[in-house]
């Protein structure tokens, strides 16, 4: 008993001083301004707008359901999140004790006093247990940081969820604007086919002269090669749809023009700082601090003694010939490891993590930054996107009202030809930059909702009513029941 008591005090005494080693995570605040540079409508954010009504366009949004449910960087994700939620049970699993059973057998023949054979037979079963007194808090940080990685995994899944909605809208929508480009140029084309045809009439007759005819030739040859460009571009945008929603190259359905998307006209941002509780790559950046935070925990941890307890017991049959042997047995233990010395590799271990752990924290600090300049920038592109489609128009328009008027003075005799081709040219131009700016007006929208956070629903309001197929995702799991999964 005295021995026992001179293990057993020391240990208490141990025990009940326990404390949990490294600092406790404090979330960071980094700064944030009071309110966006550019000038915006007020009002809720469009980020709290789900990506099935922003997106009103069947197609768009039947595209984006088959991308959530097929992609194979989106299940790459998935699959992450189920190996980080098994690290995390590994790591909880040291929170308990051990339990291990044994069952033994050996069948030994033996010589007897008068040179006979007899058989010797030990059966054994043996149950043994062990647990290690977490004194300092070493397996409460493991499971800690566990933990954490986990949700920052969780994030890392919506990060890749966003992406990929916003990337199918912008590439959808870039589609369209070369179909509108494709129309216009097919269009233009046609036109300056019956015009060269006309010319080579007249040509015929000696009423236009033969430069002017080769002029025209190389106008629809340059028409002829724009055509081309954007089939090229066409079939590569389908190509690259495909691949968004995990199915082999194929012709892509159309849904509604670029001209008649229904975007909302105003486009409120909200307040900034809605935006670190909204974007999952700041979230996600959050729970990397916070787990490697708890790895400096860890590391101080196994400064210390560690202090294990053991026990076994179980019973045994030994017979050999006609005699049997039954009986008993339990054994108990205690095991107390304490680092003496390491050459200062320990507290060279718990320094290495707290230089870590400011890389960490520069890295989400960098995080928060480029999630306003992203913002930023796509606020100022709506805008200005918005402005410059509305001069394309302007261009547009006058580019045609010149056309017309030069084109009675050529045949007035009064102006070359060149100038018909130079104005021929600027309202081809001008259209294909009108298409374009408006196609870059939408897609700045659905950057913004992307830079916004958007496109991503919390977890207790999926599975609604109004809700299309793909729209939901794996439920995230407290961070209370990931340190605790009973």
């Amino acid at each position: 008993m005295k021995r026992i008591a001179s293990v057993l005090v020391p240990a208490l005494a141990l025990l009940a001083t326990a404390c949990k080693q490294g600092p406790d995570f404090e979330p960071p605040a980094p700064a944030t301004p009071a309110e966006f540079r550019t000038e915006l409508p007020s009002g809720e954010s469009v980020a709290n707008t789900t990506w099935w009504d922003l997106y009103q366009d069947p197609v768009l949004r039947d595209l984006v359901s088959r991308g959530l449910e097929n992609n194979r960087s989106l299940r790459e994700a998935m699959a992450r999140i189920a190996e980080v939620r098994s690290g995390v049970t590994i790591a909880n699993s040291a929170k308990y004790p051990s339990l291990n059973g044994v069952a033994l057998m050996a069948i030994q023949p033996s010589a007897g006093d008068n040179d006979s054979l007899s058989v010797f037979d030990n059966v054994r079963l043996i149950g043994s247990a062990s647990y290690e007194l977490d004194l300092w808090g070493r397996v409460a940080r493991s499971s800690e940081a566990a933990a954490a990685g986990l949700l920052a995994t969780e994030e890392a899944y919506r990060t890749v969820t966003i992406s990929l909605v916003s990337e199918i809208a912008s590439t959808y929508l870039l589609l369209r604007d070369i179909d509108a480009r494709i129309a216009i140029t097919e269009n233009v084309i046609a036109a300056n086919q019956a015009s060269y045809d006309l010319m080579a009439t007249r040509a015929e007759g000696g009423l236009v002269p033969e430069v002017d005819l080769r002029r025209q030739e190389i106008n629809l040859a340059d028409s002829d090669a724009v055509l081309a460009k954007l089939r090229r571009a066409r079939a590569q945008a389908e190509n690259g749809l495909s691949l968004l929603v995990g199915e082999l190259p194929q012709e892509i359905t159309r849904g509604t023009s670029l001209a008649e998307q229904d975007f909302p006209p105003a486009v409120p941002a909200g307040l900034p700082s809605e935006l670190l509780q909204r974007r999952p790559d700041i979230l996600a950046a959050e729970r990397a601090l916070h787990a490697q935070t708890a790895r400096i925990g860890v590391a101080e941890a196994s400064r210390f003694p560690k202090l294990s307890l053991s026990a076994s017991g179980g019973g045994k049959v030994t017979s050999q010939g006609d005699a049997t042997v039954q009986g008993l047995f339990m054994n108990l233990g205690a095991n107390l490891l304490a680092p003496i010395f390491n050459g200062g590799a320990l507290k060279a271990a718990s320094e290495a993590e707290r230089a870590r752990t400011i890389q960490v924290l520069n890295q989400y600090e960098q995080v928060v930054l480029n999630a306003f300049r992203e913002v930023e920038d796509a606020l100022v592109s709506v805008e200005t996107y918005r402005e410059e489609h509305e001069a394309r128009l302007r261009q547009a328009e006058a580019a045609r009202s010149a056309l017309a008027t030069v084109e009675v003075l050529y045949d007035g005799g009064l102006v070359s030809y060149q100038e018909v081709l130079d104005l021929q040219k600027g309202v081809f131009g001008a259209e294909l930059q009108a298409s374009e700016s408006l196609q870059q007006h939408h897609t700045a929208i659905v950057k913004l909702y992307k830079a916004l956070g958007g496109g991503w629903t919390p977890p207790e309001e999926w599975a609604t009513a109004d809700e299309p197929a793909g729209a939901g995702a794996a439920a995230v799991p407290s961070e209370n029941e990931l340190l605790d999964p009973r």
